[in-house]
């Protein structure tokens, strides 16, 4: 997994490409708090590279979620294949997610979340 961290503009988007499992975790739960501690106030994770996430890659998410509930951060994901939006689908975090086609998509949902 290789993640790429992009700010323009006050938002913040990490690039994700590869597969998010057991061994990667570690470093996307790193890039996460360390936007918690920056307290981002909007995040974008672009998936559209992202082939495979596991239950940890899922609690890694989760976790950034509570990280940034005192500071109201928010999270949106885009770009997520077939294959990995049907896991989250089957999980059902497609309802604590924000999750769009596209980068605007996904900041628009934002926006009126």
């Amino acid at each position: 997994m290789q993640i790429e961290k992009l700010t323009a503009e006050g938002l913040t988007t990490l690039k994700i490409s590869g597969e998010i499992d057991l061994q990667a975790s570690p470093e996307l739960r790193a890039n996460l708090l360390a936007c918690a501690k920056a307290k981002e106030p909007c995040l974008l994770l672009d998936f559209t590279e992202v082939a495979y996430i596991d239950s940890s890659g899922l609690a890694t998410l989760i976790e950034y979620v509570r990280e940034s509930e005192p500071f109201a951060g928010k999270m949106a994901l885009f770009g997520l294949q077939k294959k990995v939006r049907t896991i989250f689908d089957l999980v059902r975090l497609n309802e604590l997610f924000v999750i769009g086609l596209s980068a605007e998509e996904a900041l628009g949902a934002l926006r009126t979340k």
